[in-house]
C-alpha cells in the first residue's frame, strides 16, 4: 500500500477514561500488560504493510510522544518510510485541533506534499486486528470516493452508535445518529445495523476538495452525511471482509490440539472502542481465559510495541515442609516480564514490575506497572494504576461503600485507584 497515507487521530482528552488520562492521553493508556493502545492500530498499519503514517497528538502527549520514540522506530525514510507526530501547527490559524475533519484539514500539506493517491483516517484508541489492504482492495473495487469500515451489531445496541443506511450493494444512502427507535437495519438481515467504527477511506483528490470547500469539524457528524448524495460512499462490513489469517491451535476429533493457518473468527471480527473504565476494563480481561476473545498470541499478526527491559517473572514457591507455605501463581492470566508474583492471581492482567506478596489475592483486575500488593491484600474487580504500594491487608473491591469514599467507583463496580494514591510511606 505504497500510495496511502494513515492519519491516526491521537488527540483526544480521554475525560471518561479519568484517573487513567490524568497525565497521559488515551493512546497512550497501558492495556494487557505490556502494551499502549495505539500499538494496536499502528500494528494493524504494519501488518497491512502501510508504512506511511502520520500521528495527531493534541492533550498530554509526552508519554505518548515517548513510547513512539522508543518503541516504534523502525520506518526508513530512505525508502520513502515514515512515522510523523505532528501537534497542532496552527498553519490555518490560532486553534488547536477542532475535529477529526479539522486536525487533516490543518495538515493538508503533508498528503500535497507526499501525493498519495488514497487516505486512511484511525482512531489511536480502539483494540482490534484489521487488514486495510482488503479494506482498500474493497475500495477500489466498489470504485468509492469514501469508504467507511462499519461494525455489524445487534439492533437493540442502535442507539449506541451512528448508524448508516445502505442499498443492497453496501452503497451508504444515509445516516442515522444514535437512532432510539426505527433503526435501518442491514439488507436481507432485520436483526442488525451496521454501525461506524470511526474508520475511513478517501480518495486523496477527494478529501482535499472537500476539506477546501467546507469549514466543518468532524467526518462522521457533519461531512459525511452531507455528501451521502453527492459521492459514491460505500460501507465495508466489518466482520464478513475482515478475515486474519494466522497460526492458532485447533482441537482435531480425537481430542489432539494442532497448530494450523486459518482464520480465527473471534479476532477478525473483534472491535473495542475503550473509551470508558467499563470498557477498558472489560476489554483487558477478554484476553484472558483458555480461549480468550482477543488472542495475544498469533504469529501472522503481531501486535508490536516498545519491550521495557525487564528480566522473566517469577513465581514464588516455598515448600511445603516450610512454615510460611508460600504458594505463588497465576490463573488464566496474563503476567508481564519483572513481576514477581508471590500470592494467587486468577483472571488477571499484571503490567511490568509487579510484586503481589505472600498471602495476597488479586482478581479480575487490571495492575499497571511498578504496583506492589502487600501481603494479605484482598483486590477484586479493579484497575490499579501504576506507582502504587498497597499496604498489607488492605482490601478493594469488597466494599462498595468503603471503596466509594476512597476512590472512583464504575456503573459496573469497578473500582479504580489513581496513579500514586498509596505511596510507598504508606505502606507498612
Amino acid at each position: 500500500m505504497k500510495d496511502t497515507i494513515a492519519f491516526i487521530m491521537a488527540g483526544g482528552r480521554g475525560e471518561r477514561l479519568m484517573p487513567l488520562t490524568l497525565d497521559r492521553c488515551k493512546p497512550a493508556v497501558p492495556f494487557g500488560g505490556i502494551y499502549r493502545l495505539i500499538d494496536f492500530t499502528l500494528s494493524n498499519c504494519v501488518n497491512s504493510q502501510i508504512y506511511k503514517i502520520v500521528v495527531l497528538p493534541q492533550y498530554k502527549s509526552q508519554s505518548l510522544n515517548e513510547h513512539l520514540e522508543a518503541g516504534w522506530n523502525i520506518f526508513n525514510q530512505k525508502i520513502g518510510q515514515f512515522l510523523k507526530v505532528v501537534p497542532p501547527q496552527q498553519r490555518t490559524g490560532p486553534e488547536w485541533y477542532q475535529g477529526t475533519a479539522d486536525s487533516i484539514r490543518q495538515n493538508l500539506y503533508l498528503i500535497r506534499r507526499y501525493k498519495p493517491r488514497h487516505i486512511l483516517i484511525l482512531s489511536g484508541d480502539h483494540i482490534y486486528k484489521m487488514d486495510y489492504s482488503r479494506f482498500q482492495r474493497y475500495h477500489q473495487e466498489h470504485d468509492a470516493d469514501i469508504s467507511i469500515s462499519l461494525l455489524e451489531v445487534d439492533k437493540s445496541l442502535a442507539h449506541q452508535f451512528g448508524v448508516a443506511v445502505v442499498d443492497e450493494n453496501y452503497r451508504i444512502t444515509g445516516f442515522q445518529e444514535k437512532p432510539k427507535q426505527d433503526a435501518q437495519t442491514i439488507p436481507g438481515d432485520p436483526q442488525h445495523v451496521l454501525a461506524s467504527m470511526g474508520i475511513y477511506l478517501f480518495r486523496a483528490e477527494t478529501l482535499l476538495d472537500i476539506l477546501e470547500s467546507t469549514d466543518a469539524y468532524d467526518f462522521g457528524g457533519e461531512i459525511i452525511p452531507s455528501l451521502v448524495e453527492s459521492h459514491r460512499i460505500y460501507a465495508y462490513p466489518y466482520r464478513s471482509q475482515n478475515a486474519i489469517e494466522d497460526y492458532i491451535y485447533v482441537t482435531l476429533e480425537n481430542g489432539e490440539r494442532q497448530l494450523r493457518r486459518e482464520p480465527r473468527t473471534r479476532d477478525s471480527s473483534y472491535w473495542r472502542d475503550v473509551g470508558t473504565l467499563d470498557a477498558y476494563w472489560n476489554a483487558n480481561m477478554d484476553l484472558t481465559g483458555v480461549d480468550p476473545y482477543f488472542n495475544l498470541y498469533g504469529r501472522n499478526w503481531p501486535i508490536h510495541t516498545f519491550q521495557i527491559p525487564a528480566p522473566p517473572a517469577k513465581f514464588i514457591f516455598a515448600d511445603e515442609r516450610s512454615s510460611d507455605r508460600r504458594v505463588g501463581k497465576a490463573l488464566n492470566s496474563i503476567v508481564a516480564p519483572g513481576c514477581i508474583v508471590s500470592g494467587v492471581v486468577r483472571d488477571s492482567v499484571l503490567s511490568y514490575n509487579v510484586v503481589v506478596r505472600s498471602w495476597a489475592s488479586v482478581e479480575e483486575s487490571v495492575i499497571l506497572d511498578d504496583v506492589v500488593v502487600g501481603r494479605h491484600c484482598k483486590i477484586k474487580k479493579a484497575i490499579v494504576d501504576k506507582l502504587n504500594n498497597i499496604p498489607d491487608h488492605t482490601e478493594i473491591g469488597y466494599r462498595p461503600d468503603e471503596d466509594r469514599q476512597r476512590f472512583p467507583v464504575t456503573s459496573r463496580g469497578i473500582v479504580v485507584v489513581p496513579k500514586g494514591y498509596f505511596r510507598k510511606d504508606d505502606a507498612a
